[in-house]
């Protein structure tokens, strides 16, 4: 829960599109409570509205949006007011799309949505993103990437390659804009993240007996996520990560 203390105002906006209910409210949090307008978008816009509220209470500023990610339209005019509110100092895209099928049951329809979700709608936000913050010199623009964009596993073609392909959307974009003043990184999320999806995956594979046995800290904490972008917005501009792995202690590597 965020703190009822006073929160600073500061006259800039992050923009985090894949406002889910877990990582990427916990960005949402974690800048607002820095005193950042906050604009956050996701799919379903009555999903936001706690979000809002836990935001709103504790004196911060945001604003929820319905966004359909892989609309271009759509993307341009979410930064575009997100811009016209505050200069935009940081964009993050967080959306996940992590599927899981055979390959020879993967249709063409799943592969290609998922690779508008994780990849081209990525694309979209980068570009966007940087050509508000080019003419100021200076940004961040982070992308939230998972180990799938690192291998390839079994059951992940579609997520695989669409993670890959992020990737390699931010690597360009960190070595073309990064002299330009914005810092461009990626963030792989070795790990399960502690949500209520991630469990009842563990309890489908294991019961109650593999819930039992989650030790403390083996699941990463949304809010740690939010810690680290964070820590990443605040390097300065000599000692930059372009790449950065998060896992906990006990995640095999």
């Amino acid at each position: 829960m965020m703190t009822d203390s006073q929160i600073g105002q500061r006259n800039a906006s992050v923009a985090i599109i894949g406002a889910g209910d877990f990582i990427g409210s916990a960005i949402a949090k974690r800048f607002a409570v820095e005193g950042y307008i906050v604009f956050v978008g996701r799919r379903t816009l009555d999903k936001l509205e706690p979000l809002k509220q836990e935001i709103e209470a504790a004196g911060g500023r945001v604003f929820t949006r319905a966004l359909d990610a892989r609309d271009e339209d759509q993307m341009l005019a979410f930064l575009a007011e997100a811009e016209a509110e505050a200069p935009l100092e940081m964009c993050v895209f967080n959306i996940g799309a992590n599927v899981n099928f055979p390959l020879v049951e993967t249709s063409a329809r799943v592969f290609r949505k998922v690779w508008e979700m994780a990849c081209f709608a990525g694309f979209l936000a980068g570009r966007e993103a940087a050509k508000r913050m080019l003419p100021r010199g200076k940004g961040s623009i982070f992308f939230t990437g998972a180990t799938a964009g690192l291998r390839g596993g079994v059951g992940y073609a579609a997520f695989a390659s669409a993670k890959f392909g992020l990737r390699a959307v931010a690597q360009s974009a960190a070595r073309e804009l990064g002299p330009q003043g914005i810092h461009v990184a990626h963030l792989v999320i070795d790990s399960g993240v502690d949500t209520a999806w991630v469990r009842e995956r563990i309890r489908e594979h294991g019961g109650d007996e593999a819930i039992a046995a989650i030790k403390p800290s083996q699941l990463m904490r949304p809010e740690a996520v939010a810690d680290a972008y964070w820590t990443l917005h605040q390097q300065p501009v000599d000692a930059w990560t372009f790449e950065q792995e998060i896992r906990p202690f006990s995640e095999k590597w």
